[in-house]
């Protein structure tokens, strides 16, 4: 696994902690749920966004590793 995989899973893991824990703390009492639902929503927005661009640099690997193969075969 790489290093933007395993980020990405865990922001997003953790965003999702964050937001589950807000909604079950939401009151007219406790204020702290509008910091957790904050915080959840970022974190899983920056991990939903680590997680493409893991799977773009994927895909441009993959087609720097086809057009080399292809230049060997054409020499």
């Amino acid at each position: 696994m790489n290093r933007y995989l395993l980020k990405g899973l865990g922001f997003t893991i953790a965003g999702i902690a964050c937001l589950y824990y807000g909604l079950q703390i939401m009151g007219p009492e406790n204020n702290w749920y509008k910091v957790l639902l904050s915080v959840g929503v970022i974190l899983f927005g920056f991990g939903f966004i680590t997680l493409v661009y893991r799977m773009f640099r994927k895909i441009d690997r993959d087609t720097i590793m086809e057009n080399r193969k292809s230049d060997k075969k054409e020499k």
